[in-house]
């Protein structure tokens, strides 16, 4: 990159755009790492501000106080079984229908596919939704709240469909001639290969679920809470802290420093998964967005 055969001006430019993208991530960065700085803080001294570089006062009372709280701890394990069934779930539906779709001599596929996409640009609103599943699907105060209405999304449908129609066609005769059906050709041929698209949409479905918490509001029940829903009501109503951690033997937890502990909580998670499906996230996009 900086070869010494090349200009001076071209040599500057480059160490330029160095310099810039250090200071990019680092103002991305820096907030967070701050707040896990400060999480990690005595609360009390946290309030005089002033923390940048690393904890002034050591402590960790406010995950103590998250962690011996019952409702944080069964939103936690909510938010992860929600996350890892939706995912699941909602990755395989996807999957089946756009392998559908991308089959020319499938019957009624324009149709389909015409009915998926009308859906990307209107919807019935929030009444008729909430109506939908509570009412009619009977889903309010249930666990299937979180995983029937988000099994499908049209976006990701279409990237895994780009993907499906740029597979050698090969694959699917081969396994014809020696017998297979195309349940059999979808789950033990064409899923193996898929792993670029397959982890794309994953991640998406991932984050949608780890972060979602408007739905939780409208159809969830007090066994249903989920970890981001929890936060919001941190962050919207603090009264009840200081009493909590003062029967916990907490007493210098603040409003404030719980907030900040609760965060890193529920964003430390989904940023460590990652780095496990990031050498096929890219993969992934470009083929599904590129072919066709």
């Amino acid at each position: 990159m900086f070869a010494y055969n090349r200009s001076i001006g071209e040599r500057s430019f480059d160490w330029l755009n160095a310099l810039l993208m250090i200071g990019l991530c680092v103002i991305t960065l820096y907030p967070f790492y701050n707040i896990v700085i400060t999480s990690f803080n005595d609360p009390t001294d946290a309030a005089r501000g002033g923390i940048t570089l690393w904890p002034r006062q050591f402590s960790i009372d406010n995950y103590k106080m998250v962690f011996q709280d019952e409702g944080i701890i069964r939103a936690f394990i909510v938010t992860i079984a929600r996350t890892v069934i939706g995912t699941a779930t909602a990755v395989l539906f996807t999957a089946a229908f756009a392998y559908g779709v991308s089959k020319n001599e499938l019957m009624g596929r324009k149709t389909f596919l015409l009915m998926a996409i009308f859906t990307m640009y209107f919807s019935g609103g929030i009444i008729p939704y909430y109506l939908l599943v509570a009412k009619y699907l009977s889903l309010k105060g249930s666990f299937l709240a979180y995983i029937i209405p988000n099994l499908f999304n049209v976006f990701n449908a279409i990237i895994m469909l780009t993907f499906f129609k740029g597979l050698p066609k090969e694959i699917e005769e081969s396994a014809k001639i020696d017998g297979a059906n195309e349940l059999r050709i979808f789950w033990q041929l064409v899923l193996p290969v898929s792993k670029p698209v397959l982890a794309t949409v994953a991640l998406y479905n991932a984050v949608f679920h780890w972060n979602s918490w408007y739905d939780a509001m409208l159809f969830g029940s007090e066994k249903l809470v989920t970890l981001q829903q929890i936060l919001m009501q941190i962050i919207s109503s603090n009264s009840n802290v200081s009493l909590a951690a003062s029967n916990l033997g907490l007493g210098s937890v603040t409003a404030a420093s719980l907030k900040l502990a609760t965060m890193v909580i529920t964003t430390v998670p989904i940023v460590l998964t990652y780095p496990f499906v990031q050498k096929y996230f890219v993969q992934g996009v470009m083929i599904g967005s590129v072919k066709g």
